[in-house]
């Protein structure tokens, strides 16, 4: 259902040499999403949901785990994702990578699960001091390995009531165009996954 060049154009950080494939991973992920919302809930976002939820069957809380099709959560995402189409691509960004890499780091030394730093710096102080008067945003997802899922519970946004994952990935108010990745072990949830977002640069 993909086309060649949707694929070649989501793809942006195939040349990124500071990402590895899961974090190149998460840009595509969101960038296909971006492109034909319709279509990546009806083919990723399916996809994911089936084999997440044959892997949670293990799990005696199962039916707290799974992705409930039913639930208010994934009948709005597929709405959401219904009028989404050709919105602007994500683009991956080297220092914008570090400063994601710097808070991914600081979670896992100190087994936190915030978007305040253990020394109490903000999203603001932390990429505001390279990115200047930029709008800015972050996403934080713990306990997944791998692109995909990581930006599919992002998306679902399940039990966060502002959705706001969801708005971030999907949203064009605040025009955020580059992304830092870094995917990262957790002591706690053994793995989190740091996104963070900066508007493109001022037109000069």
């Amino acid at each position: 259902m993909w086309s060649q060049e949707e694929l070649d154009n989501a793809n942006t950080a195939r040349n990124a040499d500071y990402l590895n494939e899961e974090e190149k991973q998460i840009v595509f992920y969101m960038n296909l999403a971006r492109t034909d919302g319709r279509k990546f809930f009806e083919t990723y976002f399916q996809d994911f949901v089936n084999a997440y939820n044959v892997d949670m069957q293990r799990y005696s809380n199962y039916d707290e785990l799974r992705v409930n099709r039913k639930d208010r959560y994934y009948r709005g995402l597929k709405e959401d994702l219904e009028i989404i189409r050709d919105l602007p691509l994500f683009s991956p960004d080297e220092t914008l990578t570090w400063v994601a890499q710097q808070h991914a780091k600081d979670l896992s030394k100190n087994n936190k699960a915030g978007h305040k730093s253990s020394d109490g710096r903000t999203v603001q102080d932390r990429i505001g001091k390279y990115y200047p008067r930029r709008s800015m945003g972050e996403n934080l997802a713990f306990g997944f390995s791998k692109g995909l899922a990581n930006v599919c519970m992002l998306l679902l946004d399940k039990n966060v009531p502002d959705l706001g994952h969801r708005k971030t990935i999907l949203g064009t108010a605040y025009q955020l165009r580059l992304v830092g990745v870094n995917i990262r072990n957790h002591t706690g949830y053994k793995y989190c996954a740091v996104i963070d977002f900066i508007s493109a640069p001022p037109a000069r």
